[in-house]
């Protein structure tokens, strides 16, 4: 399992020291970075998740970044195929896309000019015009949402960008399993990842996939210090003042403690199929993040 870092405290936030993350966590060791992505969230927060991946992987020549999770129906497909290519150039075989459709705030999707009900078939036809369009071919699409005829995005991406496709519903994970290259999983037990991960594999077979290169990816919102008290008190209130929720809703899924307790966590998920983990941890700084996440990355190897 590759163990990597989403520092919640960063992204989005004003005047954010992006040379800071990338040097503790390239000092740590961890594998890669993540970054989140909205445009509106509840009281208008957010970042624009390629743009900090971006930013990210200019800082870095060797950490790897993943989106956890961009809202790709919120966008054009050729407008973000033409990122995707320019980041494959900057920094070949060290992206990976993760996309979702969203679902904590309707709000914010209804201001970017797109009916939340159509979300999902939007999902799908944004999946298959970023796949056509990086192969660097003329492209054509008909769509419900989008038609496109002799499209290209030069150049194409010398090492393809898995997409790796979030969400827990039925739909979600018949998308993944039909459209991407694995599942981006959160707020779920151990058992039920790999239940889903044999979901997704089944419906790839019925597809008529075969070879896929599969990556599954989990986010898992933590708290660290040096007791499960003191964790929690850096756990919960990032997570209430995120999502307006209390933090009882998302507790039994997101661990707080020492590194330890939150390796014990993790490891059941890398047996369940899990490949990349973000870790978005809270802790006492900056430092003390990087460090637990190199540490839980020990410990799971």
């Amino acid at each position: 399992m590759n163990v990597g870092w989403m520092p919640s405290r960063v992204f989005g936030a004003p005047g954010a020291d992006l040379r800071r993350v990338a040097a503790l966590a390239d000092d740590a060791g961890v594998d890669h970075l993540a970054v989140g992505d909205h445009v509106s969230f509840f009281v208008g927060a957010g970042g624009d998740g390629l743009g900090y991946a971006t930013a990210m992987l200019a800082l870095s020549d060797r950490l790897s970044v993943n989106t956890g999770v961009y809202l790709l129906p919120l966008r054009h497909p050729t407008t973000v195929a033409r990122q995707l290519s320019d980041m494959a150039a900057l920094a070949p075989g060290r992206f990976v896309f993760g996309v979702g459709i969203g679902g904590e705030d309707p709000h914010e999707v209804e201001i970017c000019g797109v009916d939340p009900s159509t979300r999902g078939r939007r999902m799908n036809e944004c999946i298959q015009v970023v796949r056509g369009l990086l192969t660097g071919e003329p492209f054509d699409f008909d769509g419900e949402f989008f038609a496109l005829s002799r499209a290209y995005v030069l150049p194409a991406p010398a090492d393809p960008i898995p997409i790796v496709v979030g969400g827990r519903s039925d739909a979600a994970v018949r998308r993944a399993g039909r459209l991407g290259d694995g599942w981006f999983g959160v707020w779920v037990s151990a058992r039920r990842y790999r239940e889903v991960v044999d979901e997704m594999h089944a419906h790839a077979a019925e597809a008529g996939r075969d070879g896929v290169q599969w990556r599954n990816v989990l986010n898992v919102w933590c708290g660290v210090d040096d007791s499960r008290e003191s964790a929690r008190e850096h756990l919960a209130p990032a997570m209430h003042a995120f999502y307006q929720l209390p933090f009882e809703r998302f507790e039994k899924w997101s661990p707080y403690g020492t590194a330890e307790d939150l390796a014990g966590f993790l490891a059941p998920y890398a047996e369940a199929g899990c490949h990349d983990v973000n870790m978005i941890i809270n802790g006492p700084d900056l430092e003390a993040e990087a460090e637990a996440v190199a540490e839980v990355r020990r410990l799971l190897s």
